[in-house]
């Protein structure tokens, strides 16, 4: 047997049959990792410290014994989680290795470190040994970065899905979605809604780094299903370039401006009922955090205004002020476009049913083709 080390084209097709090893440490793990990916880590993050400073320090065959000494005691451990592993989620000739359990050839695993050095070797080396079928990225994590972001610089067909604070863009998306159209979203990718309210009730956000991995895996999946020369139309929620502290990689942000601009128009009122709705039903104090974050933008008086009707649990009337803010500020944006006039395409939606609007939004898009 042998270990075969491949491509991050061959590799990525590989993983959407058969388990991802990321042998990097805890902490490189947590930062950012191909999503699919699940860690078996060669070193703890203090065992990787003390194989680094042997190496910088001393040499390479001294940090090479460094990690043979913590490498030795942990073989056992983590061929039986490999085994465990690929039981439950790797596929073997299209079937789950529980349905097979007298083959006596072992599934097929991919293994990758920060560089495809010896981190991923040592630990491909013990796999194979033991009897899997292993792959190898040719450099590593780091490989599979540069084709990240690689994917901001193609091109893509984008319909974009604008519309003012409160107009359900992000409930117009997943419903698109259930209608089987392509939907990359944005928000969901980074754990965030976009305004200084778009934490709340959401998990914590991602790293800058893992957000572009996510992001770049969405856009690779929805063109790899293009069978014909025509790119996939992709639909996507109009967005500032910051989303939280999240930033939408600037090439792929650039395109969003210059694309189809499909905006739905929903009266003030209907959406600062969606909003209070939405937003109400959180404790006070971290609302009024929320108001203060845009203090400076929105002003003194107002957001003296804002505070004191949230305090008087006057919900509407908080929000009221807010919306005529985000208004303001998205308008803004709006204008900045250029060639607005070509892109923007305004779809009345006056009664604010989600698969009204959505069909709506599939015609007017029909329409212009």
């Amino acid at each position: 047997m042998a270990v075969h080390k491949i491509l991050i084209e061959e590799f990525l097709q590989l993983a959407k049959l058969h388990s991802v090893l990321d042998v990097r440490s805890p902490g490189e793990y947590l930062h950012a990792h191909i999503p699919s990916a699940c860690n078996l880590p060669l070193f703890s993050d203090e065992e990787r410290k003390v194989v680094g400073i042997a190496y910088k320090q001393q040499s390479r065959e001294t940090a090479i014994k460094t990690g043979l000494d913590y490498f030795g005691s942990k073989m056992r451990k983590m061929v039986e989680e490999v085994e465990t592993l690929v039981s439950k989620t790797c596929i073997y000739k299209n079937e789950s290795v529980e349905k097979q359990p007298a083959l006596k050839e072992k599934p097929c695993v991919l293994v990758h470190c920060w560089r495809g050095g010896m981190r991923s070797a040592g630990v491909a080396w013990l796999l194979d040994l033991y009897g899997f079928k292993v792959y190898t990225l040719a450099g590593g994590y780091k490989a599979y970065r540069k084709w990240v972001r690689t994917q901001f610089e193609r091109a893509y067909n984008l319909n974009v899905l604008g519309g003012y604070t409160g107009s359900g863009k992000t409930m117009v998306l997943r419903e698109l979605s259930r209608s089987g159209l392509k939907v990359i979203d944005l928000e969901r990718l980074a754990n965030h809604k976009g305004s200084a309210f778009g934490a709340l009730g959401e998990n914590p956000q991602p790293t800058q780094e893992m957000f572009e991995n996510l992001l770049a895996e969405n856009l690779h999946e929805i063109t790899a299903m293009t069978v014909c020369n025509n790119l996939e139309e992709i639909f996507i929620e109009d967005e500032s370039q910051r989303i939280g502290l999240i930033n939408i990689p600037r090439n792929f942000w650039n395109q969003m401006r210059k694309s189809n601009l499909l905006f739905l128009e929903i009266p003030f009122e209907e959406r600062l009922t969606s909003l209070t709705e939405e937003y109400g039903k959180f404790e006070k104090e971290s609302l009024v955090n929320a108001v203060m974050r845009i203090q400076k933008r929105l002003g003194g008086l107002e957001t003296k205004n804002a505070i004191n009707y949230l305090l008087e649990n006057k919900h509407r009337e908080c929000f009221s002020i807010l919306l005529k803010y985000y208004d303001k500020w998205y308008e803004k944006g709006l204008q900045s476009r250029s060639n607005l006039e070509v892109l923007l395409r305004r779809i009345p939606c006056a009664n604010g049913e989600i698969i009204t609007n959505t069909q709506k939004l599939i015609d007017e898009k029909t329409a212009i083709q």
